[in-house]
């Protein structure tokens, strides 16, 4: 693929050396698993949530379905930190994955606060379900930014295999 004269090209996603470091890496294959797990205990949830905003009935349920889903989150972002230092020899912020890694701050923040919510009763219960509703918003754009850099990643990877210039 040629870039136009004057555009500069975006740094590859990885390394040579990276992309060994993460093909080898455990935290890989387990970042495989949690991710789509994750995805599907978040939607279990969103529906146990909307259901109880809109009926007013199963509140336990769904707050026990956002408590689960706080504890993959938790899960994901330790081995993905773990993953994050296999891979580029940092814990967080890598500058490939940096603006991902902001928005996960985010994501755990609100998460952690619907915890805080829920154990001590500082918000009603409807209000823990509009602060989840919140966190779920965001977790949902940061997946997508995961969701494109893995997309980059294959087309960088796809590119680099035929012999164009990786992006």
């Amino acid at each position: 693929m040629q870039v136009p004269k004057g555009q500069s090209q975006a740094p590859a996603l990885y390394t040579a050396e990276e992309r060994r470091r993460r093909d080898l890496s455990k935290w890989t294959i387990v970042q495989g698993i949690l991710a789509p797990l994750q995805f599907l205990v978040f939607l279990i949830s969103l529906g146990l949530v909307i259901r109880c905003l809109q009926t007013g009935e199963g509140y336990a349920l769904a707050s026990a379905s956002i408590v689960i889903k706080t504890l993959f989150l938790y899960a994901i972002m330790i081995t993905g930190s773990l993953w994050e230092h296999d891979v580029y020899g940092r814990y967080l912020f890598a500058p490939a994955f940096y603006w991902e890694d902001v928005v996960s701050m985010g994501v755990i923040a609100l998460h952690t606060a619907y915890l805080i919510a829920l154990f001590t009763g500082a918000l009603s219960p409807r209000g823990q379900l509009f602060l989840a509703l919140a966190a779920y918003v965001t977790y949902v754009i940061n997946a997508g930014q995961f969701l494109w850099k893995l997309r980059q990643a294959r087309l960088s990877s796809t590119m680099t295999l035929s012999g164009e210039v990786a992006s």
